[in-house]
């Protein structure tokens, strides 16, 4: 079984935020990397370019990434398919946009946050290898400013709704009690992502 796992944080954070779902993943047996990129200032080009000499060095390894780093995994797989990648566990991707992003660009002012991210952060990344399984997990807590400007009409995690997380190309899909950053410290979506890991798919979890 592959035991490497690659973890990438979202926008506005750090590989520090990754700290809690690695110490869970390290005790259910698998070897966490955290791979830190500059989702501001850097952008996605650079990101994606290093992930992908990342996953092309170290052998093969799965992914577990949160929103906007789920997009760059996913780029990457994109660019090139042979990339040594079995499973990618999705936390919150906006896999066919955001809506928050959108909004955001509005307010020329507010919109300087998303960066160089902002681009690829609106149109999202629904493309990767058929023989890449990804799965998804969403959250349903309502609590995040992303809401401000996305004015969500369907269920959401605060900042990505959960439409914005499907697309038919996932290997499973599944949606816990947690707000968009609470996905990170979520025991629940920790279990189905090792889950996910394990088998492909989100077995059934306390």
């Amino acid at each position: 079984m592959t035991r490497r796992v690659i973890l990438l944080h979202g926008l506005w954070m750090n590989g520090l935020t990754m700290q809690w779902l690695g110490a869970r993943l390290k005790a259910a047996g698998f070897v966490p990397e955290t791979f830190g990129y500059h989702s501001i200032v850097g952008g996605p080009d650079d990101a994606v370019s290093r992930l992908a000499t990342l996953l092309r060095d170290g052998g093969p390894a799965h992914v577990v990434a949160h929103s906007l780093g789920g997009l760059i995994a996913l780029e990457a797989l994109a660019a090139d398919p042979e990339l040594p990648v079995e499973r990618v566990v999705c936390l919150g991707v906006p896999l066919c946009g955001s809506g928050a992003a959108a909004g955001l660009t509005r307010w020329p002012l507010v919109s300087l946050w998303l960066g160089r991210s902002a681009g690829l952060l609106q149109r999202g990344c629904a493309l990767w290898p058929s023989r890449v399984q990804v799965g998804m997990v969403a959250g349903s807590l309502p609590r995040g400013l992303g809401a401000l400007f996305a004015h969500f009409e369907q269920a959401h995690d605060g900042t990505v709704s959960v439409d914005e997380t499907r697309s038919p190309a996932l290997a499973d899909h599944v949606v816990v009690a947690a707000s968009h950053s609470g996905l990170l410290f979520s025991a629940q979506a920790a279990r189905y992502a090792i889950a996910f890991l394990r088998h492909g798919r989100f077995e059934p979890v306390d």
